[in-house]
């Protein structure tokens, strides 16, 4: 029985054949529920997260009260850029994994860019 591959893992998958973290300049991959957002750093030599930032993180939980998902996508990017700049990173490499660079994926990035990371 073969597997359903959607279009959004087809995508996925080509992006990341192209593109990888190292620990100098980690790979900053996206992902995207329904309600929530998630974001990490990744250094994909090592096979280790180095940041991670979600809205269902205990630190941003507090914040977000009533907004709405782009906002919060945006506040995702910014604590995301905020611990990275803690840990001495200032690049990165951005994997949209596979999702439309529109919306609360670009909240994210726009968000980590004005924080001060640079991609």
């Amino acid at each position: 029985m073969a597997k359903h591959v959607t279009t959004r893992e087809k995508r996925r998958a080509r992006i990341r054949r192209k593109i990888s973290g190292t620990e100098l300049r980690p790979r900053l991959t996206i992902y995207k529920s329904l309600k929530h957002m998630y974001a990490q750093l990744v250094d994909d030599v090592a096979g280790k997260t180095l940041v991670s930032v979600a809205t269902t993180s205990k630190s941003l939980k507090g914040e977000l009260g009533d907004e709405d998902k782009t906002a919060a996508a945006k506040k995702v990017g910014e604590a995301l850029a905020k611990a990275a700049k803690a840990k001495g990173i200032e690049q990165v490499v951005f994997d949209r994994n596979g999702f439309d660079y529109h919306g609360r994926v670009e909240a994210v990035a726009a968000a980590a860019r004005e924080a001060g990371l640079k991609f």
